[in-house]
């Protein structure tokens, strides 16, 4: 896309809730960087705006009369592809439909909180600002987040990297943020179901979100995926999916590395929820550091710690490279850190976890 024109992010909102719109300008409207050239209140007006207005950004309402976010999102993509934010219920319901958008090229989503508490719209507030910032500086070149995923992926496997040759492990981590959805199910995608070792993984969502993502993937992928409850054992042919609201951490426990949830006021000191941090430094030390663990794209550092650890205690560490990023932030701290064994194309990542089977 152009840089923001006059050095500031014009940005159009699309939502059928006259409060929803009023409150998501006066928002934005308070960054100076930030430049409202539009509202609409169904999809049918928020392409025609989109088409006319060219915004660098539009925040978008996935439930909406006349046409839902998701139609008009997909012909935003069509006839004049724009970054977008879907702006999505807390439900079940609003989370399927959020990954249907991001699917179909949205950006990232932010979950609308509509209660009176302000701490709700505290967080509300600053979660839509953080994400718009995020959004303006994330990589968009493509039509569709599946349509890099193709390009990415090779013909044919490659063989195992040298960096990994003769690496064993028996414990896989997976950490993402910010382009993660898309991101994971093209990796876990390309693991088969008679994969080895037991994988867990981190990303950041709230609670609603986790179990339908779980489900989404575990209709997509060979290998059974769920979200982790307490207790959880990490075995072969399994995929975790750390939940949401809380953190997880994992525990040695005789012959096996155990799941233990924890409220995030134990780890205050975590902002992101789940942390990878976290769940990386824990399972590294439950595993002995006999361990993978994989960075996908992500805004931030998280993560960048718990690899060091894992690195530190003999563990192989992949990330993803900055061209198939949506933001190459997470993967960056870690190869800026020095803690990547490989760096390979997203396309490439699920193939590489496979070969440790063999």
């Amino acid at each position: 896309m152009l840089a923001p024109r006059s050095g500031k992010t014009r940005i159009l909102i699309v939502d059928d809730s006259s409060f929803m719109r009023m409150a998501i300008r006066s928002i934005l409207s308070k960054d100076p960087s930030f430049d409202i050239v539009g509202i609409a209140a169904d999809g049918v007006e928020g392409v025609e705006k989109a088409i006319a207005l060219k915004p660098d950004l539009i925040t978008m309402d996935v439930e909406m009369p006349r046409m839902d976010g998701i139609a008009a999102l997909r012909q935003i993509m069509a006839k004049a592809p724009t970054k977008v934010i879907m702006v999505s219920t807390l439900t079940n319901e609003g989370a399927r439909s959020t990954f249907e958008a991001l699917d179909a090229g949205a950006i990232d989503y932010i979950p609308k909180n509509v209660t009176d508490s302000s701490e709700a719209q505290n967080i509300f507030r600053e979660e839509l600002v953080r994400k718009v910032k995020e959004a303006i500086r994330s990589r968009f070149g493509r039509s569709t987040p599946t349509a890099a995923i193709r390009q990415a992926a090779p013909s044919a496997p490659r063989s195992i990297s040298s960096k990994l040759a003769g690496k064993k492990i028996n414990y896989v981590g997976i950490g993402a943020s910010t382009g993660g959805p898309v991101a994971l199910q093209e990796v876990l995608s390309r693991i088969p179901v008679n994969f080895p070792y037991g994988i867990i993984v981190g990303i950041h969502m709230p609670k609603a979100f986790t179990g339908p993502y779980a489900d989404r993937l575990n209709a997509k992928c060979s290998m059974t995926i769920r979200e982790a409850v307490d207790g959880d054992i990490l075995k072969p042919g399994l995929a975790l999916i750390a939940p949401g609201g809380m953190h997880t951490t994992l525990v040695r426990r005789g012959s096996t590395v155990v799941v233990k949830t924890v409220p995030t006021s134990s780890y205050p000191q975590y902002v992101y929820i789940p942390s990878v941090d976290l769940m990386l430094s824990s399972m590294a030390e439950a595993t002995n550091g006999s361990m993978l663990g994989v960075i996908l794209t992500g805004m931030g550092n998280d993560g960048f710690k718990g690899m060091k650890q894992l690195k530190s205690m003999g563990g192989v560490t992949i990330v993803q490279d900055e061209s198939t990023s949506t933001i190459y932030g997470m993967p960056k701290a870690c190869v800026d850190g020095g803690v990547a064994d490989e760096v390979l194309p997203l396309g490439q990542i699920g193939f590489e976890i496979s070969k440790f089977a063999g």
